[in-house]
């Protein structure tokens, strides 16, 4: 089966922003993100990027999609040349749907930045309260791989409930008309839901995901412009520790490009660690946890060995 035709089907999300399939163009960089993509929205609010690669000739531009899947196929089919902040699951649906992808950064280690929520009178009192019910969830999101060991730590299998997969505005419009029982959120969307519609959280990732986020190239785009992406990698470093040490500022900013207030923006941002590293083969180990989960539960059509990526190097100073 041709490659985009399977990973289609394996997806089946639509694309947030309609792209025209294009060859490369000589000196450009495409960027792919999502709302939540934290360090990506200041980076285009400040037009960083596009100062840093201006003496290179090189043209960004930014196409927004509703998650993390749409944004991998893109990347796949050369629509973009980076895909920004997406959760540890996405690039492992991917890779078994034959994506040709490699792995540039990872923000650190956040388990508490995604958690799965009901609502606040729920008779859902436990993780073993699921069973039988409805949950949103986006498929293919780190959420996803959060429900499933949620439930693998209660001994359910995933089909011992039934999913909707849903966006995650979607998720938590279901979560409040009653006509899901869960949502599995991330932030800021789960600390928006918490403050504003006083979602009650049964459990985060601590002690069941990492929740890592990465940012990924083309293996051709990889190839070929290993300068372009150094320059992306120290701009994403250094906004990572501007938003550590100015969380009233960033959460300010933030609350303007989101539009959700600054104290549910603080909230989110405390949770996350924004730290920005160089992905290593042994830091990848997760990776292949999560590949196997969803193998065992039938979520993946074949198995997929995790350090197969491949996996970009920051140049050694």
């Amino acid at each position: 089966m041709h490659r985009r035709t399977l990973l289609a089907s394996l997806l089946a999300a639509p694309l947030a922003a309609a792209l025209p399939v294009q060859a490369e163009e000589s000196g450009s960089l495409r960027i792919g993100y999502q709302r939540s993509s934290t360090l990506i929205s200041l980076l285009r609010q400040d037009e960083a990027l596009e100062k840093a690669l201006a003496s290179r000739k090189i043209r960004v531009t930014w196409h927004e999609f509703t998650s993390g899947l749409p944004i991998m196929e893109a990347l796949n089919v050369g629509q973009i040349d980076v895909s920004a902040d997406v959760a540890d699951t996405v690039p492992v649906f991917a890779q078994a749907a034959g994506a040709k992808i490699t792995y540039v950064a990872q923000e650190a280690a956040s388990p508490t930045a995604q958690a799965i929520v009901v609502s606040g009178d729920s008779p859902v009192k436990s993780i073993a309260d699921l069973k039988g019910r409805k949950v949103a969830v986006t498929k293919g999101a780190g959420s996803h791989y959060l429900l499933l060991a949620a439930l693998a730590g209660e001994g359910l299998p995933f089909k011992s409930i039934t999913p909707a997969y849903l966006t995650p505005a979607d998720g938590r419009s279901a979560l409040s008309g009653g006509s899901v029982d869960a949502w599995v959120a991330w932030d800021p969307f789960l600390s928006a839901a918490q403050v504003q519609s006083g979602a009650r959280v049964l459990k985060d990732g601590t002690g069941l995901s990492l929740y890592k986020r990465y940012y990924l190239a083309g293996d051709d785009y990889a190839k070929a412009h290993p300068e372009v992406l150094a320059i992306l990698f120290g701009k994403l470093r250094e906004t990572g520790d501007w938003v550590k040490a100015h969380p009233d500022e960033a959460a300010t900013r933030l609350s303007a490009l989101w539009k959700i207030e600054a104290p549910i923006v603080r909230q989110a941002n405390d949770r996350r660690s924004y730290k920005v590293e160089p992905v290593t083969r042994d830091g990848l180990s997760e990776q292949q946890k999560i590949a196997d989960a969803f193998r065992t539960e039938g979520l993946l059509p074949r198995p997929v060995d995790t350090t197969l990526l491949g996996l970009w190097e920051p140049p050694t100073r």
